[in-house]
Formats: C-alpha cells, sequence, structure tokens
C-alpha cells in the first residue's frame, strides 16, 4: 500500500492556490490518553489544520521544550507504543481524509526496523515523516524505503545553516521543508523573530518544495505575520498547552483545541 505523501503535496498546493499559508498542527501520540489523542488529531482537524503531525513520544526529545516534554512523560508513562502511534494516524486519516505525518527522532525508528517502520506508516495512510535529527549524509536508506512507500521525508533547517547546506538538505527532502524559526527548543513566544523570513527566503531559493515555519508560533497575530512569507505556519505547544490546562477534562481540552485551531485559521488567512 502507498502513503499519501501525494495528498500531502495536493493540500499544500491547494492553500497556495487560495493565496495562503497552511495550517499545520502538532500533538504527540497518547496525550493525554491514546484514545484522548486520536481525539485531538481529529479536533484540530475540525477547527481547520490542513496538515497534523503525530509526534512519537521520546524520553530525551531534545528539539522539543517542556510543554511537549510534559505531554511525552504522560504519554510514555501511560504506555505508548509505536503501534499507538500508527493507529493515530490511521483513525485521524480515516476519519478525516487529510494528511498525517508523524515527526519522530530517528532512535525508535532504527529500533523498530525501517522497512517496518515505513511500510507500517504507509499503510495506516500516513503522509511521511519528519525527522529532525537524521543528518541527510546518512538518510539514503530511510529515503529508499520513504519512496518505495510513498512517504515524504521533511528535513528540518535552522537559521544556522549556511546556503550550501541549505541546499544539500532540501535537495534530499520531500513533500515541504521544516524551517525553525529561531536557534533553541519549541515552545511558545512573545515574538517569532525576524530570523524565519530569511531563513525561509534562502531555503526557498535552493527548491520548490514548500517551506514551512515552526517553533514559537502560538496566536492568530503571530500566524498572520508568518503567512506573510511562509507557505505552511506550524503549530505545537500552543495546542498541547490547552490540553494540559484543561487538567484532565479531555472533552474541555478538545474544544480549547479546536477553538485554537479555528483562531489560527483564521490567522493565516487573514496575512499580516
Amino acid at each position: 500500500m502507498s502513503g499519501n505523501i501525494k495528498l500531502l503535496s495536493d493540500t499544500l498546493a491547494a492553500a497556495k492556490a487560495e493565496d495562503r499559508s497552511a495550517l499545520i498542527a502538532y500533538l504527540p501520540a497518547g496525550f493525554p490518553t491514546v484514545d484522548g489523542g486520536i481525539e485531538a488529531a481529529k479536533a484540530v482537524f475540525d477547527g481547520g489544520a490542513d496538515v497534523v503531525e503525530i509526534g512519537l513520544p521520546h524520553s530525551d526529545p531534545v528539539l522539543d521544550g517542556p510543554v511537549i516534554q510534559t505531554a511525552d512523560d504522560i504519554a510514555l508513562r501511560g504506555g505508548v507504543k509505536i503501534a499507538d502511534v500508527m493507529r493515530t494516524v490511521r483513525e485521524a486519516h480515516e476519519a478525516t481524509g487529510k494528511p498525517v505525518l508523524v515527526m519522530t527522532y530517528w532512535n525508535p525508528i532504527d529500533r523498530y526496523g525501517i522497512e517496518r517502520f515505513t511500510a507500517e506508516l504507509a499503510e495506516a495512510g500516513g503522509a511521511g515523516c519528519i525527522l529532525p535529527d537524521l543528518p541527510v549524509q546518512e538518510s539514503a536508506i530511510w529515503r529508499e524505503h520513504a519512496d518505495k512507500h510513498g512517504l515524504a521525508t521533511v528535513f528540518v533547517v535552522a537559521p544556522s545553516s549556511k546556503d550550501a547546506r541549505l541546499a544539500e538538505i532540501t535537495a534530499a527532502g520531500s513533500g515541504f521543508v521544516y524551517a525553525a524559526s529561531l536557534m533553541g527548543v519549541t515552545g511558545t513566544r512573545e515574538s517569532v523573530g525576524t530570523q524565519a523570513q530569511d531563513l525561509v527566503r534562502r531555503t526557498k531559493a535552493t527548491t520548490a518544495l514548500p517551506v514551512c515555519v515552526g517553533l514559537g508560533v502560538s496566536n492568530p497575530e503571530q500566524a498572520a505575520e508568518v503567512a506573510r512569507f511562509a507557505d505552511g505556519v506550524i503549530v505545537g505547544s500552543a495546542f498541547v498547552k490547552r490540553m494540559l490546562a484543561a487538567d484532565g477534562d479531555v472533552a474541555d481540552g478538545l474544544a480549547g483545541i479546536r477553538a485554537l485551531a479555528a483562531e489560527l485559521a483564521e490567522g493565516v488567512r487573514r496575512r499580516a
């Protein structure tokens, strides 16, 4: 069975045709529970997200700040497994028909088996993987299996990336490029920063792939700001914060993230 890289590309192209950025939401699998995480993915789609990234919880999430680390810890203590991540992808995609990716560090895939992971993700209807810590020069085997199964390979670029390095990364990637708006870890911030716009400009000079910006976007005003220059706006910690603030009341948390998705969806259409 082939994965949904084409659905991802078509979704990003459709947003561009509407002269707007796509809204991409991130949520960890298994948070607050496996079932709750599935309903959370559906809720952000209901609110207006175009794409959802499902995080594979990790005990040492080096790119993630304290909010997502807290959610990952809850999921891991709840016993979340890769099978639960695949189930989350499957049920979120089947319920909505929209593209769902997995965001994961490399170690869990390496231990699980590349062929097994890519085959199961494609069978679940997944659109691809975001791999923040997989070096491009060590990614050939992964990309071979991802291509075989119709999955996107999304790499992360940072403000510190030199132009030659950007070209190397974007040439190897597919689906879209994840541009980290600033040096550091995920989390909501008062300002997204000017580094993001320069990084998008430099990245776009190397590729025709959409360039989507994450790290720091938490409200409609910031989403509108980033939507002026990016093909997609990625939001994670702000959604997780809403779920954490519900303090175990899943229905309240779902209502909160659905409302936030609607606000952000309006923001990417407004463009500051």
